[in-house]
Formats: structure tokens, sequence, C-alpha cells
């Protein structure tokens, strides 16, 4: 893998930390400005807006500029923005920093992913991808604790003068390392935003995303509501919640790091044991949420689990929209946010209904039933219609050949056949 996928990692490891870090923050943030602490949740919720517009309306205007030149507009404002809300005594100005942030966030996302994937073979866009997510699983290992302490020691704005720094060497990583394009690209069929539309037509795209919104709405209802299930049901204190975070996080980093060498050559059988083991995960965490051992062991699989099949689905969308690589990635990166602000509001809806610290797990679990469901029915009406000289004319693979993959742009392996 190029070194400046690493770069683009460490990006957006500083976005994931800013997304997330608001959780340990809001109680400081309302005192020293003198809100309400509902008023203060009102940030974390303007990031979420900021990043489901965002994606696919700036990976749209990123099609007029160079990558380069896009990756840095984006992140430079994503820094600029955290050294602004750092030094705001304005509650106002902080509000809109996170909006500006997040749609920078959504931007640089969308296009990294266009840029990460360009930069590697043909058949590497999974491995690709779980360098970029990567940056988004060490965010909630490392990133938001860090936030959390550096908020105890210093105060809440010093985490975003840290989130500014690290931001820096990704900065000069960029200047340095992704190939120089003096104009964008042409697309065949016409100008380049027109094709790309086009191209994000595909059923089989549409599907993919309505996946990964679905899963990824699952993952974030659970680990929004990990707290109160941890301290109510589980009967563990208080102080044990960041380390279960970090123990969450730890296994999306083991997930997306798996799923970035087994998703390019075996998407169709990494996200058919994955996804019904994912739903048995929830399902299992549900039944034993009471036993401190069941529920240490389960949120590590679990982290695991969601981001294995999250990330693989993301993969597997760029595959799919390889006529639209910008936009493909900038329709991701919403749908997964979608999901992200779907899942805890679903969760929330448990919550205030009465039904128990537990039932953002079963929502989890349905989310989830509701994802196979989507795709076994996919799966069903693409053989039902696959039924062309050509499939036919086309030699044996095996079974991993009606992976999500199988169009233009898929892994070259999947094609051949193993």
């Amino acid at each position: 893998m190029p070194f400046v996928l690493s770069m683009l990692g460490l990006a957006v490891f500083a976005q994931g930390t800013s997304e997330f870090m608001l959780s340990g923050l809001l109680p400081d943030i309302a005192r020293e400005l003198n809100i309400s602490l509902s008023a203060a949740g009102a940030l974390t919720s303007a990031f979420a807006v900021g990043m489901v517009i965002g994606a696919p309306l700036l990976a749209l205007l990123s099609l007029r500029r160079p990558p380069r030149r896009a990756l840095l507009a984006f992140l430079v404002t994503f820094l600029l923005v955290h050294v602004l809300g750092a030094v705001t005594p304005d509650y106002g100005v902080l509000l809109a920093t996170r909006f500006v942030a997040a749609l920078a966030n959504a931007g640089f996302l969308a296009v990294a992913l266009a840029t990460a994937t360009s930069l590697v073979a043909p058949d590497a866009k999974g491995r690709a991808t779980s360098v970029l997510l990567g940056g988004t699983t060490m965010a909630c290992v490392a990133g938001v604790p860090a936030g959390a302490l550096l908020g105890e020691l210093w105060g809440w704005r010093s985490a975003f003068w840290a989130v500014a720094l690290v931001s820096v060497p990704a900065v000069l990583a960029i200047l340095w390392s992704v190939p120089a394009d003096p104009a964008p690209r042409s697309v065949a069929g016409g100008p380049r935003a027109v094709a790309e539309l086009r191209a994000l037509r595909s059923p089989r795209l549409v599907v993919l995303l309505l996946l990964g919104a679905l899963v990824n709405g699952a993952t974030f209802c659970a680990f929004t509501y990990l707290a109160p299930l941890v301290t109510e049901v589980t009967g563990l204190g208080a102080g044990w919640v960041p380390a279960l975070l970090a123990l969450f996080g730890l296994g999306s980093f083991v997930g997306v790091s798996v799923a970035g060498r087994l998703a390019d050559a075996r998407p169709l059988r990494l996200l058919a044991l994955g996804g019904p083991a994912l739903l048995a995960g929830w399902l299992a965490t549900a039944l034993t949420a009471g036993s401190p051992v069941a529920v240490l062991v389960l949120l590590f699989v679990q982290g695991a689990l969601s981001f294995a099949v999250g990330s693989t689905l993301v993969s597997q969308a760029l595959y799919a929209a390889t006529g639209a690589p910008t936009l493909g990635g900038g329709f991701a990166t919403a749908a997964l946010n979608v999901g992200a602000a779907l899942g805890p509001w679903c969760g929330g809806a448990a919550l205030t209904a009465g039904l128990g610290f537990r039932s953002p797990l079963w929502v989890s679990a349905l989310l989830t039933a509701l994802a196979l469901v989507v795709g076994g029915l996919a799966r069903v009406t693409r053989r039902g219609s696959a039924t062309t000289p050509r499939r036919v004319a086309r030699p044996s693979r095996t079974d991993d050949s009606e992976a999500p993959s199988t169009t233009a742009g898929e892994p070259a392996d999947d094609r051949r056949g193993r």
C-alpha cells in the first residue's frame, strides 16, 4: 500500500476523533459557554447533518477540481475550523464550525476513497478502503479516549487543538505524495458530473448503499447506548464504560484489517458468513447483557463483525461505482452517515417507549435482519434476471462468482475464479 494511504488514514483518524469526541466533552462545553446540555448536544447533531448533506453535494462539486487540490481544500478547511472552534467564546460560532467541519469531513472522505482506490491495483479496492476506515476505528480505540483525557487535563478546547495538530502531517503528505492532476479527468459519454450521475443508477449500487446504511445503523444504535446498558443491565460501574468502548473499537479495527485482506478476493463468502453471524451476535448480546463476561467477549466480536461487514459493503459499492469513482465514494459516505443517524434515533425511540436498556440491541438485530432480507431478495432477483447468452457462455466460477463484485470493476480474482 502506498505511504500516502496511511496519511489519508491519519486524516480520517483526526476526523473520526472530531466526530465522536464530543460525547465526553459536552458537560464541560455546556458549563463554560453557559448553555444547556441539550444545546451542547446540538453540536453533535450539527456534525451528523453536515456529513449527510455534505457527502454527495461536495463530492459533486469536487469533480471540477483535481483530487489533490480538493483533498487539500477540504482538509485545510477542517483544520482551520477546529482552530476557530478552539478559540471562540460564542456558542453560535462553535455550532457553525461543527457543521462546516462535517461538510469538509464528508467531502474529504468522498475524494479520499476515490483517490485511494486509484492509487492501488484495480483488484485492491478492499484493502485501500480498509486503510481509510481503519482511521475511523482507531478514532474509537484511541482518539476518543485521548480527547476525553485532554478535556479533563486542560479543558475541552485542548481536544480541538489536538485534532487540528494531528491533521497537519496529512496536509503535508498530500502535498508531497498525491499525484498532481492539472485538470479533472474526463469521462466518456459526456461531462464528468453527468457521466458519474448516470453511473450511479445501477440497481446493484443502490442495494449495496442500502445495506451499508442498515448495517451501520445497527452498529451505531448499539454503540450509542452502550453506557446505560453496561451500568444498568450488566451491573458494571461507570468507570468500565471507556474501557468497553475501547474494546468495541479494538474489535472494529481487527474487523476492518481482516476484511481488507479478504474483501477483494472473497466478498460473497465474507458477507454470507459475516451477516448471519452479526445478527446472531446482536441477539446473543441482548440475551446475555446481564453477564459481564459475555458482554466483554461479545462487544469485541460485534465490533469486529460490524466493521468487517460494513467495510466490505463499502468496497463493493466502490467496485459497483467504477464509472463514478468520486460520487460513488460520496454516496457511500452519505449512506454510512444516514445509518449512523438512523440507528441511534431508532434506539432512542425504543428507550423512550419504555422497552428497557436492552432495546437498542434488539433494534440493532432488527436492522441487521432487514439487511439480510434485502440482500437475499436482491440476490434472488439478480439470479432470476441473469439469463443472457453472455452469462451462460462465461466460464464456470467458484461460489464467490455470485459476489456483489460481478460487474465491471470487480476484482480480477473473482472474474477468473480461484
